[in-house]
Parts: C-alpha cells; structure tokens; sequence
C-alpha cells in the first residue's frame, strides 16, 4: 500500500522544460488552457476522478475537476472535496519539526539517540541524526521493519498512536541500521521514527501536533488523517471503490509518513506557504533548510521533498524545482512547483493507477501551458 521507490524517483526527473514565465497575477488568462489540458488528461487516463490546481503563494490561483466520487455512483467530484495525499504527508511532517526548531526545542543535528532517551540504542546509530532520517540517508530500510506482518499487526493495534510509533522506533533503533548510512534509501519507516521523535520532544500525539503547528497556524481547515470520511471521493482499486470504513489506507501509526487528507485550496495553502507565502511561520533559514538536498550521490532529496531544476523556475531563468508524489495505491497526487517564482501545479485523483498516469501527465501540461499563454 506505499508508493513505489520507482514511482517516487521518477517524480524527481524529467521535469517540465518550459520557457521562462511570469509568476503570478494570470490564472484567468491561464484558465482555457488548463482547463483545456485537464480535459485531455482524464479522457487519456480515465481514472474515477482528477482535480488539479496552479498555486501562487498567496493559495490556489485556479482549480478544475473531472469525474465522480466513486465508480459506479452518480455523483460528480468538486473542488471542495478531500484527497488523500499519501507520502506527500512527509513534507509536512518535516515542516511540523523545523516548527519544532524554530522554537528551541529541537535541532537538525539531533542525533538519534538524544531524541529517545528511554531507548537502548544500537551504537551504530551514534553519529546519526533526526535529519539523516528526513532525507532518507539513516540506512533504515523498510522491507526490513515494514513487512505484511508489521501491517497487519498495525490495523489491529488499539493501543494509543504514540505507543505504537514509539514500539516501532525502539525495535528499528536497537538493531544497526540495515543498509548504507549516507546513501539514500526511500522509506516510510524513516519518518515514522521522525513522527516518533516529534512526539518524544513535545509529549503529544503527532496529530495533535500536526494541528497545532501546521493546521491551524495555515489555516487548513479541511486537514484531517486517514480516508475522507462522509460525501468525499472513495480510493480506488483496480477500478473498484473502496469503502473508507474498511482497509482504505495504511495502519494509522504510519500517518507520519503518508495519512494526511485535505481539499485542493487547503493543499495549496501549504504549497503557498513552502514557496514563501507564509511569513513567519517558520523562519526563511528553517525553510530554506527543507528545500535543501542532503550532499552526495543522486537523487536529490530534501526533508520531503525531491529537488530538480528547470529553465522556467527561476527568475530571469532556470531555478530550482520541489517535486513529490504521493500514493497509498487506492489515491495519486502530485506537486510541482518553482519557489524561487511562486509557482506551482498540483494534481490529484483517486485512483492509485489511473491516477498516477493522470497526475504526472497533467502536471507537466500545465507547466506548459502556463509557458505558452
């Protein structure tokens, strides 16, 4: 139920390779050809559903939508509706710690260790830290904590979140780390032993903390974890909706990672906020930090972020790209966007599959369209 590491890199690559263009203060003029582009798209790929959004920093500029909630139902997807955004969570759980950091009460260079001081730590993991994990180089490798045995175990657990996040970073501590400390490993496990630590520091749930520092500072009132409930988009899975009361996502303890659910303007706000849009919410050094990859062999990854250039996404030309792609394999979303201009492209669905065809070719028809109006 994780979005392949094949998927996951190839979001970072073969970026939109547009002329350069204004940032902001032209979605109306936009609107015929991303609405033009959105069109094409889900003809194309078919999924149940397919939203898509251009972000300034100020939110969302424009959004459009095609297709019904679920297969077979009558009714129509809206702008309004939630989407779940998968591993596109990450990004924000890295943005709740730099929060943390801005604060005093946490540092990027914290070793593993210091954040989990009731937990017998392998000493392989000493020079290791909390930043190691938001950039994937720690050496924590999913397929050897993450199995089916893991996931199922996980759905049944009742015990409260923060004890569950807690078990599971003790036992993935108190073993070395399993593979190259330094070499980028993509993994859900990484961030929830990140979520584990955010929850040592503050003596709170993630999700409350997610809320506190995140949700309610940005104004996403919509934000909330795990499958949309009520009249929302059902996930789909090889063409049939699944009921968001049954197995419609991943164990919750793995929300830190990849269970944040919102509408398309809330999501925008976000994405406003990582491009400089949202002035004192964290600091410009925090948020530079995010943005920034880890030094050392491709593929360049930020805290939750994949980085790019394209001749588009500077000012006067090329500039750095944010990329990511989420997916619990029942949704799709995607992100693209240029902080340096305050612009960028979002596109969800939900459908794992479909929706992954549709929202990877849309984003990258939006960029050009944006270039060509």
């Amino acid at each position: 139920m994780f979005a392949t590491r094949r998927a996951l890199l190839g979001s970072f690559a073969a970026l939109p390779l547009v002329s350069a263009l204004p940032a902001m203060a032209r979605t109306r003029q936009d609107e015929p050809a991303a609405e033009a582009a959105l069109d094409a798209v889900f003809a194309e790929a078919a999924p149940p559903a397919l939203a898509a959004g251009i972000v300034t920093r100020e939110g969302l500029g424009w959004a459009g939508v095609r297709g019904v909630r679920r297969v077979g139902g009558e009714a129509l997807a809206t702008t309004e509706d939630l989407w779940h955004l998968g591993s596109n969570t990450k990004a924000m759980t890295a943005a709740v710690f730099a929060r943390l950091v801005d604060q005093g009460r946490a540092r990027w260079a914290m070793p593993v260790a210091e954040a989990f001081p009731a937990v017998t730590v392998d000493p392989a993991w000493a020079a290791i830290t909390l930043d190691d994990l938001m950039h994937h180089r720690a050496g924590l490798l999913d397929a050897a904590l993450l199995d089916r045995a893991w996931l199922m175990a996980a759905h049944a657990d009742q015990r409260p979140l923060p004890e569950q996040r807690a078990e599971f970073a003790a036992r993935a501590l108190r073993a070395p780390p399993a593979g190259p400390v330094g070499q980028f490993a993509y993994g859900n496990g990484n961030y929830i032993v990140l979520g584990a630590a955010i929850e040592t520091i503050t003596g709170q749930a993630w999700e409350t903390v997610m809320a506190a520092e995140l949700y309610t500072p940005l104004g996403l009132t919509t934000a909330g974890f795990g499958p949309p409930q009520g009249p929302a988009p059902w996930g789909h899975r090889s063409g049939t909706g699944v009921d968001p009361a049954g197995f419609a996502d991943n164990p919750r303890a793995l929300g830190p990672a990849g269970t944040a659910h919102m509408n398309m303007a809330d999501y925008a706000r976000f994405i406003g906020a990582m491009m400089g849009g949202a002035p004192g919410w964290l600091s410009e050094a925090s948020r530079g930090h995010l943005l920034t990859p880890a030094a050392g062999a491709p593929p360049a990854y930020a805290a939750g972020w994949g980085v790019g250039t394209a001749p588009w996404a500077g000012v006067g030309g090329p500039g750095p790209t944010i990329t990511h792609n989420g997916s619990n394999t029942m949704w799709f979303a995607t992100v693209l966007a240029a902080p340096e201009r305050g612009l960028g492209f979002i596109a969800l669905s939900n459908d794992g599959v479909a929706g992954q065809r549709a929202c990877t070719t849309l984003v990258r028809r939006l960029a050009e369209a944006r270039a060509a109006a």
